[in-house]
């Protein structure tokens, strides 16, 4: 029986990669979605943790991607880290079976492993609410996007052990992400 192999990318893993997120964002008016350039821009940016870079492999072949990177919280008292979500795709020919969600869950474990605290994520808020996402513009964090309202969601990680609530404020994301 074949089995759903969650774990972080490779190196070897940037075509099939590209070929999960042209089949999933694909659009008539583009030969290549924005997406797919966002990813490798990010790869060669700061905002790249290799961790948490993961890949949904079936039979051998990538079927699947979430990916989290590195953004940062403004607030009051400084500049804290946080992560995005984004993008996640996975093969038009495995959708709707369950791989997107067990990729995601397997990078949001992958953040909380490292101790990360909060995840922010632009998209269906059907789809992330089973992970525990909500409105992050109620939640106290903005960004360009928290006029769109119900997409622009945060979740809070478990914490450490005596850890405060990560702090509240605008989100700023890298610069591949300006061009998307």
């Amino acid at each position: 029986m074949t089995t759903l192999r969650l774990r972080p990318e490779d190196p070897a893993d940037e075509e099939p990669v590209a070929r999960v997120l042209a089949g999933a964002f694909a659009r008539p008016d583009v030969a290549a979605p924005p997406e797919v350039g966002l990813v490798d821009e990010l790869r060669r940016s700061g905002a790249w943790i290799p961790e948490l870079a993961m890949v949904a492999e079936y039979g051998g072949e990538v079927v699947g991607y979430a990916l989290l990177t590195r953004v940062r919280v403004r607030s009051d008292g400084g500049s804290f880290p946080a992560l995005a979500l984004g993008p996640v795709a996975v093969a038009p020919h495995r959708q709707r079976i369950g791989h997107g969600t067990a990729v995601v869950q397997a990078a949001l474990d992958a953040a909380t492993e490292l101790s990360e605290r909060l995840v922010v994520v632009l998209g269906a808020p059907t789809f992330y609410r089973r992970f525990g996402f909500s409105r992050a513009d109620r939640m106290g964090w903005t960004s360009p996007w928290s006029g769109l309202g119900e997409p622009w969601q945060a979740v809070v990680l478990p914490p450490s052990a005596d850890e405060a609530p990560p702090p509240q404020g605008e989100v700023i994301f890298p610069p591949p992400w300006s061009r998307v």
